[in-house]
């Protein structure tokens, strides 16, 4: 097996067509249909249909088609850690971050990372949840931080919590709920509604409101915090954010009950996927940061040795 017959694979499983995969891969079609015959043989049965303009993996390319992912991708990373190692280059990290936590939540690890390991150059991205584990399956990520309802899928993905905080209201300071010390979700009957579209509680959230017969026009939306929260200081509705979010001049936040929600924060990466020594190197600094005031759970979930 050669890489270019793996490439030229992944090529095709990408475009279902062999014509449009071997100008990708700058091929001619034949020699592409070559390589992916013999690959073929090596695996012992075909992996893409051969139907007229219905090119799609067989069972046996979906099953092939992970582990050769694997290959390009642990290659590349092999040629980068060399590369580095012969030129004396500065590492990077690429670390995925959910645009919904607030930075205040990693400015003093940055910090710390950055006076331990000044020759990793740590480069983030920041998108929401969904995107991230996209990002990590694609090996675009080492690594990243984010959360979701319930936990992350525990067969693609190892998870180590790091806080938790609540979900609240976010309202204007002179809103008459502002009065309350928390808001039941029936006092937000027939209010106005700021949506922010990378709330990972969306979907949850929807489901909650309407067991309990809770409406209110939905009156913006926008995938920058920021905003919604400008827009809920001026007095044009209520909104659903985590509490650190919520800081704003002008926006009060309060707790929400019946139900209470909350969200956990996990550091997440590729089950089973080889890490590099910088990956490990940022996981001991989360590991040793303060979160919400104190350790990180999964490192206060470790059994303490008397």
């Amino acid at each position: 097996m050669e890489m270019q017959q793996i490439r030229y694979f992944l090529a095709v499983s990408e475009a279902n067509n062999f014509t449009k995969a071997a100008a990708a891969c700058g091929v001619s079609p034949p020699s592409l249909l070559r390589a992916i015959t013999l690959l073929e043989q090596e695996f012992g049965g075909r992996l893409f249909t051969r139907d007229r303009g219905n090119i799609r993996l067989t069972e046996l390319g979906r099953i092939a088609q992970p582990h050769l992912l694997q290959i390009v991708h642990e290659s590349s990373e092999a040629k980068r850690r060399a590369k580095s190692l012969v030129h004396g280059d500065r590492s990077t990290l690429k670390l995925g971050i959910m645009c919904t936590i607030a930075p205040v939540h990693f400015v003093k690890l940055i910090g710390a990372f950055r006076r331990r390991h000044p020759r990793i150059l740590l480069q983030i991205l920041d998108r929401n949840a969904e995107q991230l584990e996209t990002a990590l399956m694609a090996g675009e990520l080492e690594i990243a931080i984010y959360g979701v309802p319930g936990q992350p899928n525990a067969e693609k993905f190892h998870a180590l919590p790091l806080f938790e905080e609540r979900m609240v209201i976010a309202l204007a300071e002179r809103h008459p709920l502002c009065r309350e010390t928390s808001v039941e979700i029936a006092h937000l009957d027939g209010e106005p509604y700021l949506e922010r579209a990378n709330c990972e509680f969306a979907k949850r959230g929807e489901e909650i409101f309407s067991k309990r017969g809770v409406t209110g026009p939905t009156v913006y939306v926008s995938e920058r915090d920021d905003w919604v929260l400008a827009m809920v200081a001026a007095g044009m509705g209520y909104s659903f954010l985590p509490e650190s979010t919520a800081q704003f001049s002008g926006v009060t936040s309060r707790s929400l009950t019946e139900p209470e929600i909350s969200r956990q924060i996990n550091l997440v990466t590729v089950r089973g996927r080889p890490h590099s020594a910088t990956v490990g190197a940022f996981v001991r600094e989360v590991m040793r940061a303060k979160w919400m005031g104190t350790q990180a759970i999964a490192k206060r979930d470790l059994p303490q040795v008397t």
